[in-house]
């Protein structure tokens, strides 16, 4: 069922959405070559607790970390390890984070160094994607006219869109109705409705659309072993089109 959420819920959101964005930007500085995925890990989970609350992923499901540190060809849901992350590699960072029962999440990537032109073309076209993904964002329009803003996007960049993954609502879940997804879908799925919340989050890839799962059970990496980029952000569907829940 897609709830319409409350005042007061709406501001618990805007609580949750602002600690996953100051994160965010916490980790940035150490997001460099030399560092392991786990210290981001613990660094991100060490934050969320100051900000008095709790990492949405973290036993969500079972899953064993606190954030998703995706590499390369790791689309979503990597699981932070002793890995050092090294010169030229394609970073996805996902934050989830829990105040007084709300959530906020979002994801960015980054690049450890210079980035390659197929590197920026992935990270520029990903970025993009996410922003007219939500342009399409307002009441009376569909969830549909999203993914196709989403998927016209990559056309432009030569880039395919992850279809077995999807954007999703989220309040007093991490994961709610509805699903949104980054294909074109104009004028289907349900409408857009004041007061709704949303993650919109297109997961873009430099080859084939096709993903499988690791032994892990969690971390999902394209099939062709080319990387792949992912946004995110939260937002609230306004009277006349959107708010952003987890920063610009």
């Amino acid at each position: 069922m897609i709830t319409i959420k409350t005042p007061r819920e709406i501001e618990l959101l805007r609580k949750a959405g602002n600690i996953v964005y100051k994160t965010h930007q916490y980790l940035q500085p150490f997001i460099k070559e030399g560092i392991t995925t786990d210290k981001l890990n613990e660094l991100a989970h060490n934050f969320i607790l100051k900000q008095d609350a709790t990492p949405s992923f973290l036993g969500y499901n079972n899953y064993p970390k606190s954030i998703c540190v995706s590499v390369n060809e790791q689309v979503v849901h990597g699981i932070s390890s002793s890995y050092k992350l090294r010169k030229g590699d394609i970073v996805s960072i996902d934050i989830g984070a829990c105040y007084q029962g709300y959530h906020g999440d979002s994801a960015w990537t980054y690049i450890i160094g210079e980035p390659t032109n197929d590197a920026k073309r992935l990270m520029d076209g990903t970025k993009e994607a996410l922003y007219e993904g939500l342009k399409a964002i307002k009441p009376g329009n569909h969830i549909g006219d999203i993914g196709l803003a989403v998927e016209k996007c990559a056309k432009k960049y030569n880039l395919s869109v992850v279809r077995e993954l999807v954007g999703h609502g989220v309040g007093a879940a991490l994961h709610e109705e509805p699903d949104v997804p980054n294909f074109s879908m104009k004028n289907k799925g349900p409408l857009l409705k004041e007061g709704m919340v949303i993650a919109v989050e297109p997961m873009l890839n430099l080859g084939s659309r096709h993903v499988v799962v690791e032994d892990d059970d969690w971390t999902i990496i394209t099939y062709d072993r080319k990387p792949s980029a992912h946004y995110e952000h939260t937002v609230l569907v306004t009277k006349d089109g959107y708010e952003i829940l987890t920063g610009e």
